[in-house]
């Protein structure tokens, strides 16, 4: 423990890194602005062009199918030229999928911004397979972990700006009209409304793309470190049957999958639960989503100050059982969730969030700590697992699509998923003492 707070985050043998680290972490809130302003929008698709929620989630599908497809390639890229390249690439792929929203609009369909979400997080896919271990090798290996839970509490700041775009100039600048009044528009009103709507919310889009460009530039001209880059050769079945074989990783992977698929869930199904809560206090449905929408900004805010908090504990108190402990508290929150109705079941779901603060960050850290010149592919691997963000909101959605589930809501009901998931994380930290002997 004492080792720990002598030893220096961003300095190893002589080199500073805080230049690079600074570069590299305005990449963990650019991609955090994306993953955030894109929640709110399954239910704002919905509305748009009057879908079911389980319709309107595959905006998250698209978005984090993305992620699936484009790690392993993005490892194999990375391995062949350097951590840089793969920034670059994942900039150039982000900025290119949020610029292609305006052709989308012009369209006045569906399936071409699902075709966008699934460019711009390809990008995002090469980005966080980049940046994540790059940052674990700007300094000593014994702060890795703390120094990639630092970098990350970026991330929930460039999210908040996402859901505050989100909140002010999408949601609350869309049609007031109901779901239900939706319904009865004639053809030639609903394109109407449609086509306007539309052109609200591809305008944050289409700034973020001119901003990820400047940032591209940036980085291209920065001076970065190669740490990491000695090797270039892809092994890929050696290198994957290597990882494999360290229970650290292999069942971090699966822990993983669980912890992206119950952030999303509970980010992206707020809006639901509170809206529902909102109404049933008698808010029309416009001011509830926009209420919503604040509690999920509140949220986040409440996971992002936990973040730094965490970052801070990690100096004393060993990140594996900090992961336990918060699993715990994450199973009991979500029950709370389910069993409780009306705002305390909603102040359950916010609370959530503080549990979640330090999960990704530790258990990537714990993952690839090990795992040497095979962090490129173990990223990969761990990118993958976003896969569970694809997955489960579409469950949760078919859930919240019944209405009711044995006289009780099925948003409320829906709530079960993030429990289960909470229980893989906590087994995950658990045989992780267990072997670490921590």
């Amino acid at each position: 423990m004492n080792t720990m707070k002598k030893t220096s985050l961003l300095k190893n043998n002589g080199t500073n890194y805080l230049l690079p680290f600074a570069l590299i972490t305005s990449c963990f809130a650019l991609w955090g602005f994306a993953n955030d302003i894109t929640n709110p929008m399954v239910k704002a698709f919905s509305k748009i062009f009057r879908m079911s929620v389980a319709d309107g989630a595959l905006v998250q599908m698209a978005f984090y199918g993305g992620y699936f497809a484009m790690a392993l390639p993005a490892a194999m890229f990375i391995r062949h030229y350097s951590y840089k390249a793969g920034v670059l690439m994942g900039l150039g792929l982000y900025a290119t999928g949020a610029l292609l929203f305006l052709p989308a609009s012009l369209t006045g369909a569906y399936y071409p911004f699902l075709i966008a979400y699934f460019i711009m997080t390809c990008g995002l896919s090469f980005m966080e397979t980049s940046c994540n271990p790059y940052v674990l090798t700007m300094g000593p290996k014994e702060t890795a972990t703390r120094r990639l839970n630092m970098a990350q509490c970026f991330n929930p700041m460039g999210s908040l700006c996402g859901m505050y775009v989100a909140m002010n100039f999408i949601q609350a600048r869309l049609n007031p009209l109901s779901t239900r009044e939706r319904a009865l528009l004639s053809d030639e009103q609903f394109a109407y409304v449609r086509d306007s709507d539309l052109s609200v919310l591809i305008a944050p889009y289409l700034v973020i793309g001119l901003v990820i460009a400047a940032v591209f530039v940036i980085i291209l001209l920065a001076k970065m470190p190669h740490n990491g880059d000695s090797s270039h050769d892809i092994s890929l079945r050696q290198t994957l049957s290597r990882l494999w074989s360290m229970p650290d990783y292999r069942e971090g992977v699966v822990a993983q999958f669980f912890y992206v698929g119950a952030q999303i869930m509970c980010w992206t199904f707020i809006i639901q639960y509170g809206t529902r809560v909102f109404m049933s206090e008698g808010m029309s449905e416009l001011e509830a989503e926009v209420t919503s929408q604040r509690y999920n900004i509140a949220a986040m805010a409440i996971f992002c100050a936990s973040r730094f908090i965490c970052t801070f504990l990690m100096r004393y108190i060993n990140g594996v059982r900090m992961l336990t402990m918060f699993a715990i508290a994450g199973i009991l929150l979500s029950i709370g969730v389910v069993a409780i109705d009306g705002r305390a079941g909603l102040y359950c779901l916010v609370g959530i969030s503080a549990c979640m603060s330090l999960m990704f960050p530790t258990i990537y850290g714990i993952a690839l700590q090990n795992t040497g010149e095979d962090a490129k592919f173990g990223a990969a691997g761990l990118i993958m697992a976003i896969l569970g963000g694809s997955v489960l909101p579409p469950l949760q959605a078919l859930i919240i699509d019944a209405d009711t589930i044995m006289g009780w809501p099925a948003i409320n009901a829906s709530f079960v998923l993030p429990m289960i998931c909470f229980i893989v994380i906590l087994t995950y930290g658990a045989r992780t003492i267990q072997r670490q002997k921590v």
